[in-house]
């Protein structure tokens, strides 16, 4: 396979009609069609392909599609050995045309286009491997590790020197931590119970159902109506609180997965999600508000890349006890290097198409890790949760070396587009993806590319909404709209 050479790639615009159902609305984003800006790598073997995407949420999708083509060209006839000896090597190629580069740089349209195609390069390389995507990278020596990340702009955080001490310290566990969390699954959380659009009994069953599953972190969007966030989050504390409502044979919390998170009497955390709607002093006085629901920690209160923004609520919600996280629309390393610098985070939220690919990621797992600060990815999207279950791994496996305060995202809906969803076990955490043909998840199914291809084909899901015909179209599919 080494000779082999990416001999061409196609681009798909995919978006699902979730403003349907009111899922992924919150007090900024009241309009969500979940979208991908999907990139198939083609090689001489018509069995190995490469898939990468990254997320948006509807209009600007075609955007993000035209970058990716820009980018994704400079790949072709590129011999795979070459590209595969050093993934550092390669991602400074992919970041360094002077002329893209210009309309970033390292941020905007062009990064996270940039991301779509690393990621893919990375889905080809763990499958040519026989690897899932986080076994590959575990597999690597500390030195490869250290490779195959980006250190441009933050050495004055974290030096590769520094980097390679710390993956040789955690080198000795690594095999048994990857043994226990293929046992047990890695911890999540469930955004799904409070999508700002769901009205109080969708919260309310949700809730209930999500507590059967096994989950004890739950998250809530905030931002809108203090009232209403008062109202919705009273329902979601009253069921989580009471320890009558835990299933039957629910395994014991351990403490140190829920201390300093102001968890409730039957063990359960509640979170809040503003997505950036406040200025700095009017976050402040807005989540002191929010006390009586006891969050853990309000997410994005303000701008994404305001870092003395972010410190001063930091600081000002400490006497509440109420931690601040953000990281879902931090653009680049450089972002999280100056959070993590400034003391302005208790939760470093890496996203998986935000970050301009497995690279980048790797920069910001090692920084957090040398400050200390846990990582609890962003996945509040279609496609996130398939991506962040491997980086979670990377970071618990071989970088931060444990997860007693992490919790990864998880929001259940569009899984059945892909051909190696996530899963969910009984205790609430997810499984560890194990296929060898699986790379980084993001295989969809073809179908799916087909039904929801945007504007699409005359028998897709977008022709026959411009017709005014997309009840009959879901009838006809079988689709069910929650």
């Amino acid at each position: 396979m080494s000779d082999l050479t990416i001999t061409d790639f196609t681009i798909h615009d995919i978006r699902f009609p979730t403003n349907a159902e009111a899922a992924g609305t919150d007090a900024m984003n009241t309009e969500c069609d979940y979208s991908q800006a999907f990139i198939i790598l083609h090689t001489e073997d018509k069995n190995l392909t490469g898939q990468g995407m990254t997320f948006t949420i509807g209009r600007g999708n075609e955007i993000v599609c035209a970058a990716i083509n820009l980018i994704a060209e400079r790949l072709k006839g590129k011999k795979l050995a070459d590209l595969f000896k050093s993934m550092g090597k390669t991602w400074d190629f992919l970041v360094s045309d002077p002329q893209l580069r210009w309309i970033g740089p390292e941020k905007g349209v062009i990064s996270i286009a940039t991301g779509a195609v690393s990621n893919a390069l990375w889905d080809l390389y763990a499958r040519q491997e026989k690897k899932p995507l986080w076994k590959l990278i575990v597999d690597f020596t500390p030195e490869q590790f250290v490779d195959s990340t980006c250190f441009r702009y933050i050495t004055d955080a974290i030096t590769p020197a520094e980097a390679l001490a710390l993956l040789k310290e955690k080198e000795a566990g690594k095999a048994e931590r990857e043994k226990s969390v293929i046992q047990t699954g890695y911890p999540a959380y469930t955004t799904s119970v409070g999508w700002l659009g769901y009205d109080d009994e969708k919260v309310a069953r949700l809730t209930k159902e999500s507590l059967a599953q096994g989950f004890n972190h739950f998250k809530l969007k905030v931002g809108a109506n203090l009232e209403d966030d008062l109202r919705r989050g009273g329902i979601i504390r009253s069921i989580i609180d009471d320890p009558a409502n835990l299933p039957a044979g629910r395994e014991k919390i351990e403490e140190k997965t829920i201390a300093n998170k102001n968890a409730g009497p039957a063990g359960c955390v509640l979170m809040v999600d503003a997505n950036q709607v406040w200025d700095v002093a009017q976050a402040v006085e807005y989540v002191k508000k929010l006390k009586p629901l006891n969050p853990w920690f309000i997410e994005e209160p303000t701008a994404p890349d305001d870092i003395s923004g972010h410190a001063q609520i930091r600081k000002g919600l400490k006497p509440y006890g109420i931690g601040v996280a953000t990281g879902e629309h931090a653009h680049n390393r450089m972002i999280f290097k100056q959070l993590l610098q400034a003391e302005a985070i208790d939760v470093v939220q890496i996203d998986s198409c935000r970050l301009a690919g497995v690279n980048e990621v790797l920069s910001v797992l090692l920084m957090s890790a040398k400050f200390g600060i846990p990582v609890c990815p962003h996945a509040g999207g279609v496609g996130l949760c398939e991506y962040v279950i491997h980086l979670s791994l990377i970071d618990y496996i071989a970088v931060s070396g444990s997860h007693d305060r992490n919790v990864l995202e998880f929001v259940d809906h569009l899984h059945e587009h892909f051909k190696y969803p996530v899963s969910i076990n009984a205790a609430g955490r997810y499984n560890v993806p194990l296929d060898p043909n699986g790379g980084y998840s993001m295989e969809m199914v073809p179908q799916s590319i087909i039904d929801y291809s945007f504007p699409g084909s005359p028998d897709g899901y977008w022709a026959a909404a411009a017709k005014g015909e997309e009840a009959a179209w879901n009838e006809r599919k079988g689709v069910v709209v929650h």
